[in-house]
Parts: C-alpha cells; sequence; structure tokens
C-alpha cells in the first residue's frame, strides 16, 4: 500500500459503449497528475442495473493485463446496503469472485450503504472468508466503508475504534444517499456541506489510523452565454475546504477533477522549501549544542518541528509512487533537499 489517498476516482466499470470498459480502461491506463491514488471501478451506482454483471467481467478481465502498470491503489466498490438482503447478497458474490480471481491485484474493497457497527464487522467477515477460501493471509485485502447513512453516522466513532484493529482501512462520505435519508434540501444553493460530519470523519479517521475521504463534487459542468465549461473554481472550493478539515483525500469523477485534488493534497512549492529550510536550520543550530532552538524568529519544539517534518513526509511519499508528479511539481535541487534531510527529532 502506497499510503496515499489524495484521490478517490471512482469510474464506471461498465458504460452503453462498444467497449464497455472504456472508462475502467482510461482510468487504469492514466499518468501523471491525472492518476488517482485510489482508484475505484464501480460496480454500484455509477453503473447502470443492467450492466452489473459486465461491470464485473470487465473488471476480472482487465486488471490481470493493466494492474501491475497501475501507480495506485485499486479499490472496487461493490454493492452493499443495510436495509437490503438483495444488495448484501449480490456484494457477498462480488467481493468473493474478485478476492478469487484479480484477489493480487487489488488492495481492497468499497462498500457502501452501510449501516451499524454490525453491518460493518457483517462486510469484513465477508472479506475474511473470501481471503481464507482463496489462501490469502488475513488483512490481506482491506475494507473501505461510505459513510452516507444515519445510521452508520449514529456509530461512526465505534466503526472507527473497529477499524483500529481490522481490516478497515477508511471512510469514505457519501452526501446525495445521507441528504436522502435525512431529508435534506436543495433550497437553491445546493445540498448541505454537512461540516459536522465531516469533522467527525477527519477526527475518527486520525485517532483510529484510517484513510478519510469527502464525497463527490457532481456539478462537472458550467454554462455561461451559452458556452459550456468545466467547473474548475467549484470543485477546487470543495477540495480546499475538505483539506482544511484534516480529510486525507477528495472522491473524484472526473480525470480533470483527480488532477486538481491531487495539487492540493500536494505541498506547494512555497511550503516544502519553507519547512525543508526549517528543519535544515534546526539540525545545524542542534548540531552546534544550542539548547533551545529558534529558526527564522519561531521558537521550535517537537510538535512544531513534526509540523515541518509532516510536510517532508507527505512528499517522500508521494515521490515513492508517483515520481512524475513530484519532478513536475518541484525543481530538482528542492526535491533532492526534501529527499535528504535528516528528518530525526532527537
Amino acid at each position: 500500500m502506497t499510503g496515499l489517498a489524495r484521490t478517490f476516482q471512482t469510474a464506471p466499470a461498465a458504460v452503453p459503449r462498444d467497449n464497455t470498459a472504456k472508462y475502467l480502461d482510461s482510468a487504469l491506463g492514466a499518468a501523471g497528475f491525472e492518476a488517482p491514488d485510489w482508484l475505484v471501478p464501480d460496480l454500484e451506482d455509477g453503473t447502470a442495473p443492467d450492466m452489473k454483471a459486465e461491470a464485473l467481467e470487465n473488471v476480472v478481465d482487465r486488471l490481470p493485463e493493466h494492474a501491475d502498470d497501475f501507480p495506485g491503489e485499486i479499490w472496487p466498490r461493490v454493492q452493499w446496503a443495510y436495509d437490503s438482503e438483495a444488495a448484501r447478497e449480490q456484494g457477498r458474490e462480488e467481493i468473493r469472485r474478485l478476492v478469487g480471481e484479480v484477489g493480487e491485484y487489488i488492495d481492497g474493497v468499497v462498500v457502501p450503504k452501510v449501516g451499524r457497527l454490525e453491518d460493518v464487522k457483517a462486510a469484513a467477515g465477508v472479506v475474511a472468508e473470501a481471503e481464507r477460501e482463496f489462501g490469502f493471509e488475513d488483512g490481506a485485502i482491506g475494507l473501505s466503508v461510505i459513510v452516507e447513512t444515519a445510521q452508520a453516522r449514529s456509530d461512526l466513532r465505534e466503526i472507527s475504534l473497529f477499524g483500529s484493529d481490522s481490516r478497515l482501512e477508511g471512510l469514505v462520505f457519501g452526501p446525495v444517499d445521507y441528504t436522502a435519508e435525512l431529508g435534506g434540501r436543495d433550497i437553491g444553493s445546493g445540498r448541505p456541506r454537512w461540516d459536522g460530519l465531516l469533522e467527525a470523519m477527519s477526527n475518527e479517521a486520525s485517532a483510529n489510523d484510517l484513510v478519510a475521504i469527502g464525497g463527490p463534487f457532481d456539478h462537472l459542468f458550467k454554462e455561461r452565454a451559452g458556452v459550456t465549461f468545466y467547473n474548475a473554481d467549484g470543485y477546487a472550493d470543495q477540495v480546499e475546504h475538505e483539506a482544511q478539515l484534516g480529510l486525507d483525500g477528495s472522491w473524484s469523477l472526473y480525470p480533470k477533477q483527480t488532477a486538481q485534488a491531487n495539487r492540493i493534497h500536494m505541498p506547494t512549492t512555497e511550503e516544502l522549501r519553507r519547512d525543508v529550510h526549517k528543519i535544515e536550520q534546526f539540525q545545524e543550530a542542534k548540531a552546534g549544542g544550542t539548547g533551545a532552538v529558534t529558526v527564522d524568529g519561531q521558537m521550535v519544539d517537537e510538535a512544531t518541528f513534526k509540523n515541518f517534518v509532516n510536510t517532508v513526509e507527505t512528499v517522500r511519499e508521494i515521490d515513492a509512487a508517483h515520481p512524475d508528479q513530484t519532478s513536475e511539481m518541484y525543481d530538482d535541487t528542492l526535491l533532492e533537499r526534501a529527499l535528504t534531510v535528516d528528518t530525526s527529532w532527537e
């Protein structure tokens, strides 16, 4: 696993085209900033009901050929619903086939519309059973859940605590279903932002070593004076807000969104230069035997130092998974300093 989840891009696994795997093929071949950290072949809402069987076949067919060259993680979204035994049965069969036929190519599965803790445990149990059946080590296949029901929100802390000692790795927000279930309204300015839920997700994910990912932004295009154009500003505003709340990544529906979110959830050149410089200055002062260390007028204690290191470690993680992105974002000298600077406190 890369440890990165800046972008969670869903790609319909089957669409009504001559090549029904058109979008899946495109996503598996993505490069540069358009390559998501988590690619999510979608067997659920992104695929029409009459194409779900073909969607599963497309995933099983395509991954052996293309997954090894994909630079991120692959997390198919299966069918599931806490209030539908039929959907859960479909999800069980999809998980079984995914693990059995392409288990070595996936990092985990994404389970939507989970309910209370017991429902999440049931989904985890299905994955564990498939692992045992097909000879995978326990925990080889991860689990992420989409928080989009009142029951999941009510049990969010318990679900997250369960994740600290299980295969659960990620919490993803599903605002459309959540708004519908709560009876929320679009009164002319769009759906509610649900900041309280996003803050709770960010907190619980941080407390239990999970990934937290924001919900989709589906207003892909805007129209003005007869011209339709990509709504880059609207999406960037949402992603920046999610980053401010401490979410690890953002949901992407489209390669252009992926390119934006990858950059926003990545230290800027100015941030990296500032924090590398401060670490270098700290290490120089420490080597000189200075007690209390002041860098550029700022008193540096261990907590402050960790903030500098977080910036550098994030860049190192991105460089390990996507060196083409870091080489495009930063000049060679700055990147080399970030990769080699001593980040130890002691």
